[in-house]
C-alpha cells in the first residue's frame, strides 16, 4: 500500500501576456511544453491583436488545465480603454506610486474605476469568446484601496465564475523574506481576501513571486523559496519573456524576464518541480 502524499497542485502564471511579442512568444513557449499552467492578458497591451489571441488559445487548448485570465491595467505607461477615466497624466494612467496615494488617500472615484474594468472585461470576452478564468492586476492594482472595491464588484458583475488574485504569502515565507514589497503586499491582501469572501469570490489560497526586480537573482533559488511552504491551489507568479523593442520601450523589467525564460524552460526547473512534490498539471 502507498501512503505518499499526492502531489501538490499549484498554479504558476506569467503576468503580460499582451505587452510585446517577445513576451508572448516566451509565454506560449513554456505553456507547449508544459511549464506553465496559467498566463493573464493585457487587454491594453499593444501586443494583444488576433494573431496573438489565436496562438495562445491553440497553446493552452493543448495544455491540461491551462487557465487564461485578465491582467487588469490602471498604470502607466498604458491608456484607458474609456474615454472620460480619470485621473490621467497626458493621456496614460498614472504611475502605480501616485495610483496607491490617491487610493490610500480616498482620491479616487470607484465608479470611474468601475467602467474602466467593466470594458476591459468586455473586451477579454470579445476577443477570447468567453469570460476570463481569473482575474489579476498589473502591479498589483486590484489591491489597492478603492481600487479593490471597483474591482470586486466589476469581476463579480461580469465574470461571476472567475477566482481573483490576492497577493498574500505563507507564514513561513513572510518570516524568512522579509522584503518591503513583499510584507506590503501581505498587508493590503489581507482587508483584499476578507472583502473577497464577503463578496463570496474565489481566490488563491497561498501567493508567492514577488522580489526585486531591480537587482540581478538567482531565479532558481528564489524558486526554491517560492514553493516551500506553498499551499495546494497556491499561485506563484512570474514574468518570463524575450527582450524586444516594445518591451523596452514600455517596461524597466527586461533581462530578468529571459533569466526567468531559461530557468522554467530548463531541466532543473522539473527537477524542483520533483523534489518539492508539486505539479503543474
Amino acid at each position: 500500500m502507498n501512503d505518499a502524499a499526492p502531489p501538490r497542485r499549484i498554479w504558476l502564471c506569467a503576468d503580460d501576456y499582451g505587452i510585446s511579442p517577445g513576451v508572448n512568444r516566451a509565454i506560449r513557449d513554456l505553456i507547449e511544453r508544459g511549464r506553465l499552467n496559467a498566463t493573464s492578458v493585457m487587454v491594453v497591451g499593444p501586443a494583444i491583436g488576433r494573431d496573438e489571441v489565436g496562438a495562445l488559445v491553440s497553446v493552452a487548448a493543448n495544455s491540461p488545465r491551462c487557465a487564461i485570465g485578465l491582467h487588469v491595467t490602471l498604470t502607466a505607461p498604458f491608456r484607458p480603454l474609456t474615454m472620460h477615466f480619470k485621473p490621467i497624466d497626458g493621456g496614460m494612467f498614472l504611475r502605480f506610486p501616485k495610483l496607491l496615494r490617491a487610493g490610500l488617500l480616498r482620491r479616487l472615484d470607484t465608479e470611474i474605476i468601475g467602467a474602466e474594468l467593466t470594458v476591459q472585461l468586455a473586451a477579454f470576452s470579445d476577443m477570447f469568446g468567453r469570460q476570463p478564468d481569473f482575474v489579476d492586476g498589473h502591479q498589483h492594482v486590484q489591491l489597492f484601496p478603492q481600487v479593490r472595491d471597483a474591482f470586486l464588484a466589476a469581476v463579480k458583475e461580469a465574470a461571476p465564475n472567475a477566482w481573483v488574485r490576492q497577493g498574500g504569502r505563507n507564514a513561513r515565507l513572510s518570516r524568512r523574506l522579509g522584503a518591503p514589497k513583499a510584507l506590503f503586499l501581505d498587508l493590503l491582501s489581507a482587508q483584499f481576501r476578507a472583502r473577497a469572501a464577503r463578496a463570496d469570490i474565489a481566490f488563491n489560497p497561498g501567493f508567492a513571486g514577488a522580489y526585486d526586480f531591480s537587482r540581478q537573482s538567482d531565479f532558481g533559488v528564489l524558486m526554491r523559496q517560492f514553493l516551500d511552504g506553498l499551499p495546494e491551489g497556491g499561485l506563484i507568479m512570474c514574468h518570463p519573456g524575450f527582450v524586444d523593442e516594445t518591451l523596452i520601450s514600455l517596461d524597466p523589467l527586461t533581462v530578468q524576464r529571459e533569466n526567468e525564460h531559461a530557468f522554467l524552460g530548463g531541466e532543473q526547473f522539473t527537477q524542483l518541480l520533483a523534489a518539492n512534490s508539486v505539479t503543474l498539471s
